[in-house]
């Protein structure tokens, strides 16, 4: 069973900094695409930031310049560097990812169990 397991999230206060943290875990043979999605209450789903095997980004407008993606391959994890929080940032964040596993001849796509990211003014 292939897994993505989310760490950070909390309060902070406007102007604060949190990291997210997402592993992957099971049995799979590789990484193909990694990223962070966000739902605020009343909204939908929205792409925060990605990033490819190739270590290519993507950034939503309205993070651009104070998010930063990241991954590291030797543990299966990526992370998101949030600086500078607004109010509007908050939302639940989740993981996301395609994978390919060992007996599969394409990719599948897997959600974390998103994490609480709440920023107080």
């Amino acid at each position: 069973q292939v897994q993505l397991v989310e760490f950070g999230g909390g309060l902070v206060q406007a102007g604060g900094s949190l990291r997210l943290s997402c592993a992957a875990s099971g049995s799979f043979f590789s990484i193909q695409r990694m990223g962070w999605y966000r739902q605020a209450p009343g909204k939908q789903r929205e792409l925060v930031a990605d990033i490819s095997n190739g270590d290519s980004t993507n950034y939503a407008d309205s993070v651009k310049g104070r998010f930063t993606i990241s991954r590291d391959n030797a543990k299966n994890t990526v992370y998101l560097q949030m600086s500078s929080l607004k109010p509007e940032d908050t939302a639940v964040y989740y993981c996301n990812g395609w994978l390919k596993r060992w007996s599969a001849s394409v990719s599948s796509n897997y959600w974390g169990q998103g994490t609480q990211v709440t920023v107080s003014s």
